[in-house]
């Protein structure tokens, strides 16, 4: 079985289209979003009806549950609230009831489980990026899918985790062996922050036990330019060009 996982799409649109026109070209037998559907950027309704119609379930982000009045969003800076705040009144009901109802986690038949942050009280959507954030699982070892999907961060890090230790294993593809447990984050369509600016999703083989990262570029200038046309600060488009 193949597993089409992406997150972190951040109402760019444009990043999304050529994410889904890539997976349609590359089918999958399943698609999941591991959340963020909106925050920063200029299209949230947009992205809302894309990712319902194509992924088999989304879980929920930080931001979509800011967006929808399922977190306190009061302590992110002023320029993350206002996008927030603006987002709130651009997106249809259909879409703010969705959002109301998303999980936080999604533990698959498979083997894996999807998550935006760590699985480990979810609703705090906890990064796990550094290795010592890593090694904060280990207690957690017992409780732990095979393999835990995570977005959030932007990032492509990626773990293996033992009773005893947490290694970094980050590359561009991942071989997943017995023995160890894994945490995986798939980057970002949206808003990548590892300074490479494309769009980012991944698959997901059962049967090989791999998982791929594909990075694919999409038209960034008319993205900033919906931006600038809307209520949202001029920095969000600039990161966009940077990768950050």
């Amino acid at each position: 079985m193949k597993i089409g996982l992406f997150s972190d799409i951040h109402s760019n649109f444009n990043a999304l289209k050529v994410v889904i026109d890539f997976y349609l070209e590359n089918p999958c037998d399943e698609y999941y979003c591991l959340g963020d559907v909106v925050g920063y950027g200029p299209q949230p309704d947009e992205c809302c009806n894309a990712v319902r119609v194509f992924s088999n379930l989304t879980i929920l982000g930080n931001h979509d549950a800011a967006v929808c009045g399922r977190m306190n969003y009061a302590y992110y800076y002023d320029a993350a609230r206002n996008v927030l705040d603006y987002h709130a009144r651009l997106l249809s009901p259909d879409n703010m009831e969705w959002l109301r109802n998303m999980p936080y986690t999604f533990r698959h038949p498979m083997g894996f489980t999807i998550s935006h942050g760590s699985p480990i009280e979810p609703q705090e959507f906890n990064y796990v990026f550094f290795l010592e954030q890593a090694n904060q699982l280990i207690p957690h070892y017992g409780e732990l899918d095979f393999i835990t999907f995570i977005g959030h961060s932007h990032l492509t890090k990626s773990f293996a985790i033992t009773p005893d230790s947490a290694v970094d294993i980050t590359a561009p593809i991942l071989t997943f062996e017995d023995g160890k447990k894994y945490f995986v984050t798939v980057g970002s369509v949206g808003q990548p922050r590892d300074y490479d600016n494309r769009a980012c999703c991944t698959i997901y083989d059962t049967e090989t036990r791999t998982i791929q990262y594909y990075r694919l570029a999409y038209d960034i200038e008319d993205t900033v330019k919906k931006l600038f046309d809307s209520d949202i600060t001029y920095n969000f488009g600039k990161r966009l060009y940077l990768g950050i």
